[in-house]
């Protein structure tokens, strides 16, 4: 009896060690910010990908963290001589989330929908240029361009892109069904969505069966979080003066990356008197970069002087445009009219970038005369009042949206610029399949928008996360905002 009971001892006692080098599994990942609605095809809100991007819902490509475009739902493609024709093979293996097919059917409805005339797709410029798009098997879809485009494949890799099957469109807002490696499970509004491995996946599993994103808005809290190991990664920290007690903690890590996130004071092109191009030229000088990079994110940003990142090849530094320089912005606020200033609003939402880097700005228009009104907003209602209804002088914001320089070629983008030059010279670009003519076409669109002063340009958003130490496979760099899991485990 005694061996017989050491035995079964010793089986149960392996049987833990056993349990207990199994790799976790699961995760809990927090964001700032939490999405209005679950449909990335028809909202601008950066968030929605931060949650949804390539985990749930993919498209005909996609975005790598390292910024290359690589096949998504479209194994391979060819395109025509002339540039016009794309025809895109897909995966004859892929189902969505609710059982039914994914198809050439599928991506004919997509597409349609997107470039629709009653589209409410937020960046439905990315479909203007397609004249037709034709099933011509189950897994195989033309699509036609009116010119050529020597962006569509990188169009194609956005958020706004992603293929949607039209059963589920009805309820997409609120659960969502794609294709990706997981499928969304729950939603609790103000704290968290719910999201568990697709078994029936068609590409490579993800090591994570299961995956919750928490959504904490308040940076001291977001501190407790982490510290407390009550999340195991937080994706774009929002406290960046806390990040030298994590890098000094063997428990976690931190990942300081680059963003493709535009961090500006956006200005209402069309409201008396931001339409006087002096007065926006006399907002630039007011502005201390370095002061709000230093104040705000603790030294964590690159200072920018055009709609365009740093780390792009095509980028120019135009910085010195608008250097800081008070008296020099005095100096255009008399010539414009305003030679006591004036008076205007200043929508903040909840990242910290905005809300602390606010501050600093407000200060600092004070200082020429220019007093700014703070109003906080949620993110929700910067949606519907700033960007949907315009209603608005200043704002700040980070438009994380990848190479982006396009919306300054639409004027009813929220910042109402109208420059049929720019707009042209967008058009040859968008034609031009070249790398060295389209590098020099994308340098002008990036003087021609600093010389007009459309926006104040503020800095390049750094990506900051934390997580645990043992996690792996974590984007550091964001050329999308996307919270991608499909490659992240734990180390054994």
């Amino acid at each position: 009896m005694f061996h017989i009971r050491s035995l079964m001892l010793g089986v149960a006692s392996a049987a833990l060690i056993a349990g207990s080098a199994l790799a976790k599994d699961d995760i809990t990942v927090a964001l700032q910010l939490e999405p209005p609605h679950l449909d990335p095809t028809s909202a601008a809100a950066g968030a929605i990908d931060s949650v949804l991007y390539s985990n749930v819902f993919e498209g005909l490509t996609r975005f790598m963290g390292d910024g290359s475009i690589v096949p998504g739902l479209a194994e391979s493609w060819e395109i025509s001589d002339d540039g016009l024709t794309y025809t895109f093979n897909l995966h004859d293996d892929v189902t969505f989330h609710d059982g039914t097919t994914m198809d050439a059917e599928d991506v004919k409805f997509s597409l349609d929908r997107a470039r629709a005339e009653d589209s409410v797709n937020a960046q439905k410029a990315l479909f203007a240029g397609i004249t037709d798009v034709e099933v011509v098997d189950p897994t195989t879809v033309k699509v036609t361009l009116a010119e050529p485009n020597g962006s569509f494949l990188f169009n194609m890799a956005w958020g706004d892109a992603v293929i949607v099957a039209p059963e589920s469109i009805e309820n997409i807002k609120q659960t969502p069904v794609g294709t990706g490696a997981f499928k969304f499970v729950n939603w609790v509004q103000g704290d968290r969505i719910d999201l568990e491995r697709n078994e029936d996946y068609w590409g490579e599993a993800p090591s994570l069966a299961k995956a919750t994103f928490k959504f904490i808005s308040d940076p001291t809290a977001a501190f407790a979080a982490v510290m407390a190991e009550d999340v195991d990664a937080f994706a774009g920290f929002p406290a960046p003066e806390n990040l030298p007690q994590f890098e000094a903690d063997p428990r976690f890590q931190v990942l300081v990356g680059s963003t493709e996130g535009e961090t500006i004071l956006s200005t209402n092109n069309a409201q008396p008197p931001f339409n006087n191009v002096k007065v926006r030229q006399a907002l630039a000088h007011a502005i201390d970069r370095q002061a709000i990079i230093d104040g705000a994110m603790f030294g964590y940003g690159t200072p920018i002087g055009t709609h365009f990142a740093p780390h792009n090849p095509a980028y120019v530094d135009l910085t010195g445009m608008s250097e800081y320089d008070p008296e020099k912005s005095k100096a255009l606020l008399a010539e414009a009219g305003f030679p006591d200033g004036f008076e205007t609003t200043l929508h903040l939402p909840p990242p910290s970038y905005a809300r602390r880097g606010g501050e600093i700005v407000a200060a600092q228009l004070a200082e020429v005369g220019i007093e700014a009104e703070i109003i906080n907003v949620e993110w929700a209602q910067w949606l519907e009042s700033v960007f949907n209804g315009k209603n608005f002088g200043l704002t700040i914001i980070s438009h994380t949206e990848p190479m982006d320089i396009g919306i300054y070629a639409n004027p009813d983008y929220y910042f109402q610029y109208d420059n049929t030059d720019l707009q042209a010279l967008m058009t040859t670009l968008n034609s031009t399949t070249d790398p060295d003519t389209r590098g020099e076409l994308l340098g002008d669109a990036q003087r021609m928008i600093a010389e007009e002063y459309v926006n104040g340009y503020l800095f390049q958003l750094a990506m900051l996360s934390v997580a645990k130490a043992e996690l792996q496979g974590l984007w550091t760099n964001a050329p999308t905002q996307a919270t991608d899991l499909t490659g992240v485990s734990w180390s054994e």
